[in-house]
């Protein structure tokens, strides 16, 4: 397949090995196969209009060159790529065009396959997913469906977030400072009915599996902290002339003699009701004005603090004290009870709060004379009635059993984490198999039996205006529920997913048994099966289809099962997942929740998804800001690629530095990069365009070329298994460079050369591999192997001192005695012109290390 250009026409020669790749499936790898397998897994890339910018090749080049490099190593190396193609971004673009988000979507998606292959990836092209593929989201329904079934969704009126003018629900992370991500729009807080997931069932198990993983330590962290289990009491206060009492949770109850006031998150469901009549337009005005802030801007601990005085007060279930009970949006519904006891001498958040209103400051922990409040550290309790003098840990024991002992609290354990809301009112997302019928519809169906294997034991219920409704499933055996044809993708602005203008799908008469449908426009067909129903409208989140990709890789074209069990024993899991550490949190969460669930209906052998994970930096614009479009510093890597080539992209990306950190691109290094290709070119090839005559077959390398060479071979392949590419290039150079100085170096050295730079630049590798005679492609090896007894030398390296000052060195014969050693010093010309004309009065003599003369 190789040219006999003698000239490095990287265009030619990229062009030529990517068509090989794809007509002779050389990275295809087998479910079959007797080999140790490798799956090396990459986040999968979102297809947006604008394509790849050059910080997302970073993350792929990486992974690519370990799959390579594993591939060499004679494994079966499974390295896929697939499209995270549904989301509110499609959406809008339909709706701004005219044009189907799923034709959209074909579209980018074809981009983007494009600009992959011409970066000369090794990805198994076979084995690509698309999550708007019905093929594929069938089986996302399904996973679904056994969430169900395990009772694990519910539907709950949820406050969201709401934009008026995208004119739907958003993601939290999909929220900036009160504004949409997209398009910069106001959004404010709204009540809608939502599909939720119990992902809070799994807290424990996804904080005590973390131990199975190799993930980075701040990795782990951040999902321990977003779980946030902490232990402490729940204290009930009553409330004054009210049958109702104040739930609040802290993890100090020793503190609880300390309390001033109380506050409620201004979303609290007590909140109408204890604010007096004087009060009530100064509370829904201060409302308003929280709804339209995020949880980081109410939570900011630099921002000035905001409340309003409901007018009614608490009883603190110790002294029975009046404690009066605010309002303030620094409390989230979405954390505890939504309600605090504040305590302002030890919680810098309460003090802000309380010198800003002018509230008492009751000190009640004391940890020397010296306290400066407010004081949130350890110590003896104070101006605590029958706890003082109590060691803060004793105090919290016994005032949290005196609560319990009067019926007014307990010990009690809370997580941050909430249930997972896992509905859109949108269009372009996975439909939800379910559909809503009556109480008397859904008994006929669950006395039936046809059902009753998806049905949970606590019937997933809503009511309304119109009464309570129950969802039935559609049974697995009919899936895909695909989305129907609309004319609009534009919500409605109500809360309500374009999908409830679809009304012949949305009203239906529905076959509880086997999951057919006909309009309930029409007449109801015979049979005791058939039901009225309506479809849920909501669909699910872009997370839904990434939370089990992986999985999906493993046997794609299944169409029995979500895998086939033999290839989910086979792959197991990723055995390396390098992706960005923006998804350090929600994505691995919702994804090792979903895994668990899996593993609980047996489906996979494994408890966590991703035994090992690598999170590459953030590769920025040449300005050393985050890559945008807005701020126009993007570069396209085709762009790159048409200049220089793609094996100097991916090279140049890997040497910018380690790939784990955060660094700007700079295109005026990359020529540097070329001329290193252009070295390593010139040493195989010749003039002629024949193999360069300096490449002997069975001529033996000098020592030194030996020792350099098998260096070489021990660093690169350490330095590639430790994702460390940079240093390997590094050493890569030095080898050719040293290769460069010699008259003839022998093929094992030239092959060798090839097969090391092959990950990083496949192309130049294939021809230069072809070039020396090979017919199979390098990228299946063989992989050289270092000889350990070649990094043995006879010599070592002595540094020539004189009178204490480093005037020399040489390599000398370890078994050199003292006096040898001397006389090749005296021959150094800076030695012997410092004891010109001097007596050597001593010599100091360490070997291996340093020979010093004492002279005058």
């Amino acid at each position: 397949m190789a040219t006999k250009s003698a000239d490095y026409n990287f265009s030619e020669i990229e062009k030529t090995w990517q068509k090989v790749w794809d007509e002779e499936k050389t990275f295809a790898c087998s479910n079959d196969s007797d080999k140790e397998k490798y799956f090396i897994l990459d986040m999968f890339p979102y297809p947006s209009g604008a394509g790849l910018h050059i910080g997302h090749p970073l993350g792929y080049t990486g992974s690519d060159i370990l799959a390579r490099y594993q591939r060499a190593k004679g494994k079966n190396v499974l390295h896929p790529i697939g499209w995270d193609a549904f989301g509110l971004a499609t959406e809008q673009y339909a709706i701004k065009t005219g044009k189907h988000p799923r034709t959209t979507s074909v579209e980018r998606i074809g981009h983007f396959r494009n600009q992959l292959k011409s970066v000369g990836f090794s990805f198994d092209y076979d084995r690509e997913v698309d999550t708007t593929d019905s093929k594929y989201y069938r089986w996302t329904q399904w996973i679904f469906l056994q969430l169900f079934k395990r009772g694990l969704a519910y539907v709950d009126m949820r406050p969201v977030w709401w934009c008026d003018e995208l004119k739907t629900v958003l993601a939290n992370e999909e929220v900036i400072d009160g504004k949409s991500e997209r398009g910069n729009h106001p959004v404010v807080r709204r009540n809608l009915r939502q599909v939720v997931l119990k992902i809070t069932k799994y807290a424990d198990r996804l904080i005590e599996d973390l131990d199975l993983v190799d993930w980075p330590a701040s990795t782990k962290k951040m999902q321990q902290e977003w779980i946030g289990k902490s232990t402490g009491a729940t204290a009930r206060f009553a409330l004054e002339g009210m049958d109702e009492s104040l739930e609040i949770y802290t993890t100090r109850p020793d503190t609880l003699m300390g309390v001033t006031y109380m506050v409620l998150s201004p979303e609290h469901p007590l909140v109408d009701k204890l604010t007096v009549a004087e009060k009530k337009d100064e509370v829904a005005a201060y409302i308003t004005a929280a709804a339209a802030k995020s949880d980081l801007e109410r939570t900011d601990l630099a921002k000035e603090k905001s409340g309003v005085f409901t007018g009614s007060y608490a009883v603190h279930p110790i002294t029975g004290d009046k404690i009066p009970v605010w309002i303030a949006d620094y409390v989230l519904i979405s954390y505890g009870t939504g309600a605090i006891m504040a305590v302002p001498a030890h919680d810098t958040r309460d003090f802000e709060f309380a010198e800003q209103f002018n509230l008492p400051i009751p000190q009640v922990i004391k940890g020397s004379d010296e306290d400066v409040l407010p004081y949130t550290g350890d110590g003896v309790l104070v101006n605590s009635g029958e706890f003082d003098g109590l060691h803060w840990k004793e105090a919290k024991e016994k005032i949290t059993a005196k609560l319990k002992a009067e019926g007014t609290g307990e010990e009690s354990t809370q997580y941050k984490l909430r249930d997972w809301l896992f509905s859109r009112q949108r269009y372009w997302g996975e439909p939800f198999p379910i559909a809503w019928v009556s109480e008397e519809d859904y008994r006929k169906a669950e006395a039936s039996g046809a059902i009753s294997e998806w049905l949970p034991e606590e019937p997933v219920t809503y009511t309304d205006e119109d009464g309570t409704v129950f969802a039935l499933p559609v049974p697995p055996s009919s899936l895909p529920l695909e989305l129907p044809y609309v004319e609009s993708y534009e919500p409605a602005g109500t809360g309500e997913s374009p999908l409830k203008k679809a009304e012949d799908w949305m009203e239906i008469w529905y076959n509880y048994a086997t999951g057919a449908f006909v309009p309930a426009s029409g007449d109801k067909p015979e049979g005791e099966e058939w039901v009225r129903a309506s479809r849920e409208t909501n669909t699910m989140p872009q997370w839904a289809g990434s939370c089990w990709y992986y999985l999906r890789y493993m046997d794609p074209h299944n169409s029995e099962e979500l895998a086939s069990q033999a290839a989910l024993e086979y792959w197991q899991t990723p055995d390396m997942y390098v992706g960005g550490a923006e998804h350090a949190v929600l994505h691995l969460l919702y994804a090792r929740f979903w895994h668990k669930v899996l593993y609980d209906c047996g489906v996979v052998p494994t408890k966590e998804p991703f035994g090992k994970l690598f999170h590459q930096g953030m590769l920025l614009g040449e300005d050393g800001k985050k890559i945008s479009k807005s701020a126009g510093n993007g570069v396209d890597p085709v762009t790159v690629v048409n200049e220089y080539g793609a094996d100097t992209l991916r090279t140049y990306l890997m040497f910018l530095g380690p790939l784990e950190a955060r660094k700007p691109w700079n295109s005026k290094g990359i020529g540097g990069v070329s001329r290193f290709l252009n070295k390593i070119w010139r040493e195989i090839v010749g003039k002629d365009g024949e193999l360069n005559p300096k490449v002997k077959d069975g001529y033996q390398d000098d020592k030194e070329t030996e020792k350099v060479l098998h260096e070489t071979i021990k660093k690169v392949s350490a330095d590639i298994e430790a994702l460390s590419f940079n240093t390997a290039i590094s050493q890569l150079m030095i080898l050719v460079n040293h290769l460069q100085g010699q008259e003839t170096i022998s093929l094992f050295a030239a092959k060798a050369l090839v097969q090391m730079v092959s990950p990083m630049a496949p192309h130049i590798g294939e021809e230069l591999w072809s070039r020396l005679g090979e017919t199979k492609s390098s990228g299946h090896g063989p992989w050289p192997e270092h000889d350990e007894s070649k990094l043995v030398t006879d010599e070592v390296n002595i540094v020539f001192q004189v009178m204490g000052k480093t005037r020399g060195q040489a390599k000398v014969s370890k078994t050199a005695t003292q006096d040898e050693v001397l006389e090749i010093a005296k021959q150094d010309p800076k030695v012997a012109s410092h004891i010109e004309g001097k007596t050597i009065r001593k010599v100091i003599y360490v070997p291996g290390r340093i020979l010093n003369i004492v002279a005058n």
